[in-house]
């Protein structure tokens, strides 16, 4: 298999990759987990960079990595399109407009924070945000729920975070990692045969 290291550097794909994630940062409101329909839309059916199944394991690897998922996400992606130097561009292309918008909305948020209009919009954009996000955890459930049993792991998982806001998504990760494991073992040891992708 190449290794994309090994690749000679692409500069046009560079580029691509740069102002790609350049124009979906700033149109990605809610950040996260929000922005996954918007990236799957741009890098996976348009792009055809990643397959649907790499963008799950992109979310699931830049959620368990420190710092934000949306950046995290574009340096996987990066990675994985153009090795280090995709990473590098992709990374680039998602903070800097971010960077620029935070400082403009912060300043500008000190006189409008009281604006009935600007609260409307806010009030306005929160359940988009949630419908963002629910149809994202839909579109990934065809991909990642392929048995009962990671549907088990799935609605334990709901149950534990629903009653235990505060937990550590890291902990539930790794939760579901060992349990994943641990039943692929006991499958194997019983001869049967194990579904994983």
């Amino acid at each position: 298999m190449e290794n994309v290291n090994e690749r000679e550097i692409d500069f046009k794909l560079l580029s691509e990759l740069f102002f790609t994630f350049f124009k979906l940062s700033p149109i990605s409101f809610g950040g996260g987990f929000a922005m996954i329909p918007v990236l799957e839309a741009e890098i996976v059916y348009k792009k055809k960079w990643i397959e649907g199944k790499q963008i799950v394991d992109t979310f699931v690897l830049a959620q368990s990595a420190p710092g934000a998922i949306a950046t995290n996400s574009a340096i996987f992606v990066g990675y994985q399109v153009a090795g280090i130097p995709g990473a590098i561009a992709a990374m680039l292309g998602m903070v800097i407009p971010t960077f620029i918008i935070v400082i403009i909305l912060a300043s500008l948020f000190v006189f409008f924070q009281t604006n009935h209009y600007v609260l409307a919009a806010l009030n306005g954009i929160r359940p988009v945000i949630v419908a963002l996000i629910a149809s994202a955890a839909y579109k990934m459930s065809k991909t990642s729920l392929i048995d009962k049993t990671c549907w088990i792991i799935c609605l334990i998982c709901v149950a534990v975070l629903l009653l235990c806001p505060n937990i550590n998504i890291i902990v539930v990760i790794l939760s579901g990692a060992f349990i994943g494991i641990t039943i692929m073992k006991v499958k194997k040891m019983f001869s049967n045969s194990v579904k994983t992708e």
